[in-house]
Parts: structure tokens; sequence; C-alpha cells
């Protein structure tokens, strides 16, 4: 396919935000964030200084834990059904999966909250089930019933079905990252992601979305030698993909353990967390100077654990205070988030107040502004436009000073100004 028909397929949205929100003690939208009085506090020596460059997006900066002038922004699930564009495509495109495996519609979508909105990172839009038919795990998506996979892996047997991964099967992921790092430039950070093995397999043993996990649960017990050899299988592949996505473009990658949040902490450490540790150090050694994230819901009990993946940034859920959970993860290792989606159906000026807060919170350096979950359907856009106006006004050099000066109010309040 030719990139100049793709790129022109693409809808211009234009859109213009209200920037109702109160400029207390930060610069206001129109003007540059420039500058930075604070020295970088989390500086994480896992990437070299020569893999700094001035280029580099603002995001990558702040995953490495390299000096910023302001926290960059993105929002988990920020293309979707929330925007009116995508929902005008979804109506003449009703399949997911064909949204979501054909190149031109997989950039028009990508691509349409960095043309409304001007976030810091562009993720392609996709979903973590994927890859899976690449390695031998068809599977189907129903209007209702969501995700069903027929060939469940429960027993050695099935375990045959599985096979080193094809990327021939997933030409349509390579070709969009590529047309998106194009797109974007060094603007902003071009984002890839993947499920974590845990999540991957509680679909493939499960055959689809659940609520309980009881089967995967129990596999646990009845036959680990099996559900094993399975987060193995799927741990190489996972690898593999996300070398695939690198060198296809993407400047970052986001590992969504979804579904870890339903282990016990201790089941977590036995279950999820060797694996995930895996990926990281086998694409560690193709890939170095690409930023890892991992994000867990309901990650509360995980987050020292979190660290211990060897990842370079934790996304912390709106469940966790974000002062709280910098000081449980030390230094070493930047954080994602975590405004909570809710608030985007909040009056502005409360936005913008949760918005300082996280960011005060988070501290002058090693932070990525996001939510602590995707975007809720129904978000009003002009919300989701005035978080982005909010992150492109705050400015370190203001908030180093303000925090030099302002008296706690209470210890809470102190946890974040020291953060």
């Amino acid at each position: 396919m030719i990139l100049s028909s793709i790129i022109s397929a693409r809808h211009t949205l234009g859109w213009n935000s209200s920037s109702l929100f109160l400029t207390f003690r930060f610069l206001p939208s129109n003007q540059t964030a420039v500058g930075l009085s604070c020295k970088p506090k989390f500086n994480h020596g896992k990437f070299p200084r020569a893999c700094s460059a001035s280029s580099d997006p603002l995001l990558v900066k702040a995953a490495r834990g390299d000096p910023v002038n302001r926290p960059p922004a993105w929002m988990m699930r920020q293309a979707g059904r929330y925007m009116a564009a995508y929902r005008k495509l979804a109506e003449k495109h009703p399949s997911f999966r064909e949204r979501s495996e054909t190149t031109d519609l997989i950039v028009e979508i990508s691509l349409q909250p960095w043309e409304a909105f001007r976030p810091d990172g562009v993720i392609i839009f996709s979903d973590i089930l994927t890859p899976l038919p690449a390695f031998g795990v068809p599977f189907d998506i129903e209007e209702v019933r969501g995700p069903v996979i027929h060939s469940t892996i429960r027993t050695e047997n099935d375990l045959k079905a599985l096979h080193s991964i094809n990327f021939e099967k997933l030409h349509f992921v390579g070709e969009s990252l590529r047309i998106l790092r194009h797109e974007v430039g060094e603007q902003a950070a071009v984002l890839g992601f993947v499920g974590a093995p845990w999540t991957i397999a509680t679909y493939i043993v499960e055959g689809g979305s659940t609520r309980t996990y009881t089967v995967i649960k129990r596999m646990c017990h009845t036959a680990p030698h099996v559900l094993k050899q399975l987060l193995l299988h799927l741990t190489e592949a996972i690898s593999d993909y996300i070398v695939f996505q690198i060198t296809s473009g993407a400047h970052c990658i986001q590992i969504f353990d979804s579904w870890g949040g339903q282990l016990s902490p201790d089941m977590w450490d036995h279950w999820s967390k060797p694996y995930i540790k895996q990926i990281v150090d086998a694409v560690r050694k193709k890939c170095p100077k690409t930023p890892l994230v991992l994000y867990i819901n309901g990650n509360g009990g995980l987050i020292e654990r979190m660290k211990e993946t060897g990842v370079d940034v934790a996304g912390l859920d709106w469940t966790v205070d974000m002062a709280d959970g910098r000081k449980r993860l030390g230094d070493g290792i930047s954080v994602q988030g975590n405004v909570d989606p809710a608030y985007l159906f909040s009056p502005l000026p409360a936005l913008t107040d949760e918005i300082q807060r996280v960011v005060r919170c988070a501290g002058p350096s090693g932070h990525i502004l996001n939510l602590g979950h995707g975007v809720l359907v129904g978000t009003p856009e002009e919300a989701v436009a005035h978080f982005f106006d909010v992150a492109r006004s705050l400015n370190f050099d203001n908030f180093s000073a303000e925090q030099e000066t302002q008296e706690p109010k209470h210890d809470a309040t102190a946890s974040c100004l020291t953060a």
C-alpha cells in the first residue's frame, strides 16, 4: 500500500479546545514551558548517556528519568469510542477485527487523538489478543461476549497447537508503526504494547473474558506443568513481538498485565513476575535503548514487585496515591499515571486541580502523566482536550519555586511536596 494514499485517507479533525482551567501555580496554556531548575532525582543508569539525544521525544526522556521541563502526557485508550470521529468510522467498519487489523484503519484511528489533542504519546490502535493467531491460537470477537477462544489450552495435548510467532500474519502492525513513526516524527513518542503472559493466558485457558478466573487459578494447582509451558511459550512469543514492534518504529512499549491484579501477591510472584522479567531481560539484550512500561490494573499490593521485573516505568492505577507509590518504588524507576478517569466528567477547574496534585506528588523527574486506567466511554472530548492543555502548561521552573515556598497543610501534602 502506498504511504501517501494511507496518510491522505485520514480525517483532519482540527479540534479547538476550551481552555477554562485555573492558571494558579502554572503557566497559562498559551505559553511554552521552558527551562528546568531541578536536577533529575530518578537517574536510572540503565541507558548510556548517548541514548539521551536532544531529539528524543519528551516521553522517552521522562521514561528514562532524564531532565524534562514538564511531564509528558498521553492516555490509555485515547483512541476509541469516546471520540465522535471514531464512532463515525466504526459505523462504516463495524468489525473490531477489521479496524484493528487493517493498516489504513489502524493508522487513521491511531492518529485521531494526535490530530485532535496533540498528546506526547501516540499508541497504535490494536489489542493485546491481536498476535494470538500468529502463534496458533485463533479467536473471534462477538458483539455481546467479547473475545472468544474456542480452542482453549488446558492439557498437555492442547499445547501442540502452539508454534513460533509468524510475523507475516502481523504485517499490519509493522506497517502501521512505520507509518505512525513517519507521521509524528520526533514530535511525540510512538507507543507499542503487548499483554503480559499471565493476562494472555487467562483468555486462552478460560476461553475468553471472565470475572472469576477460577479455571486458570485451579489449573495453577491441578496442571501447573501445562500452565508453565503455556506461559513460557507466551513469554518467548511476546518478547519477539516487542522486538518486532520496536524495529518497526515504536519508541516505547507498554506491557499490560491487566489481570495480574486478580492474583494474590504471592501468586503473582510465582505466575506472572518471572515471565515479565524474562521478557524484559530478553528485550533489553536486543533493544537496550527502548523504555518498557508495566501497567497492572489493581496494582496497589504489587508496587514493589513491579520494580523487581526490571521495567523502566511503573504505571500506577488511580487507587494508589501517587506520593505513596513513588515512595514505595524508590529511586531508579519512573512512574506513569494516575488521574482517575472519572475526573474527566468533573468541572474543568476540578480536573485541573487533580492534574496539578498528581504531578506535584510525582515530582519533577521521571513522570509520565496519564490516567490511572483507560478513557471511559462517554468522556467529553472537551475534557480530554483540557487534560492535554493543562499538561502542556506545566513548567517545572515555576513548580520547583512553589514547592520551596509553600507550607504543607497536612502530612499527605507534605509527602507530595517532597516526592
